[in-house]
């Protein structure tokens, strides 16, 4: 993205610009293909433009096309799953080179176990009587490499299991639910290795959506700093105003660069749309001055 040099240097015009750094396309579990992703980020305002899919770089240069056709910014990015104190962690990385051996080395590490989980997946939901879940699972994934749990939400909604998305992962795909399955997905200093190794900036995603308690958010932050990462996602579709404000002072106490995004997966789904976050407080440091 070419900034005039009036932006990239003025804090104020820095945190004026509407930037979504985290948001997802077909390519793994959103609902819109990159080009359409970048198409309503457009018409709704976003300045600059994260795509970041799970484990996945797959669409990176057809949104990079588009949003070079639709005359906004684009950062290349991703989102890694990371194993940490019994929760999945979710990793993000902007500003990479999709071209860097370790990095689609890390990711295919990571998308190898995906197959066997989905597996286990539909055979626990199959003993608590809801069968077919892996084929219905696929009508959803696009990208047949990547199937999650939102996937097998979207068929069991589908298929008048329950009423949306939320209320099927509360009822069957979260921890001590019938369909959750244990994974070991990637370590936190791989994930951030492999981020920091390909030319990016670490970003920890929605950190109130993750249970754990202040002890191991404490080791969690440690953790990732020591092993390069150094940003937060203060505001995020997943954060109430309250959660915005505490994650707002994490970042001032440990000298984190602030990340804005929408975490947006589909209309259906999403909380917030592409662009339509809240505005970072303004006495943070934007993770988009390092990317602009």
């Amino acid at each position: 993205m070419t900034t005039p040099l009036s932006i990239a240097h003025d804090p104020a015009a820095l945190h004026a610009m509407n930037a979504d750094l985290h948001c997802h396309s077909t390519v793994s579990d959103g609902w819109l293909e990159p080009v359409e992703v970048v198409r309503r980020a457009k018409a709704n305002g976003v300045d600059l433009l994260a795509l970041t899919d799970h484990d996945e770089l797959g669409g990176l240069a057809l949104a990079a096309a588009a949003a070079a056709e639709s005359g906004i910014g684009f950062v290349p990015g991703v989102e890694i799953s990371v194993s940490f104190a019994g929760e999945t962690i979710h990793i993000v990385g902007l500003g990479i080179d999709p071209g860097n051996p370790g990095l689609i080395a890390g990711l295919l590490q990571v998308r190898a176990g995906r197959d066997a989980r989905a597996r286990r997946m539909s055979e626990a939901l199959a003993a608590v009587g809801i069968a077919g879940a892996l084929e219905g699972a696929h009508r959803f994934a696009r990208n047949p490499a990547l199937v999650s749990r939102a996937h097998f939400a979207r068929h069991l909604v589908a298929s008048g299991v329950m009423p949306d998305v939320r209320t099927v992962f509360d009822h069957y795909l979260v921890r001590g639910k019938p369909g959750f399955v244990e994974h070991e997905w990637a370590s936190l200093e791989d994930a951030v290795g492999w981020i920091v190794g390909a030319g990016g900036i670490a970003v920890v995603a929605h950190p109130a959506r993750y249970r754990l308690s202040a002890a191991d958010m404490t080791r969690l932050l440690d953790r990732f700093a020591a092993a390069g990462g150094e940003a937060i996602e203060v505001v995020s579709g997943a954060h109430t105003d309250d959660e915005m404000r505490r994650f707002a002072t994490v970042a001032r106490q440990r000298g984190l660069l602030a990340s804005r995004a929408s975490d947006f997966h589909g209309e259906k789904e999403s909380p917030v749309d592409l662009g339509r976050c809240n505005p970072l407080p303004s006495d943070l440091i934007p993770v988009w001055s390092r990317l602009i």
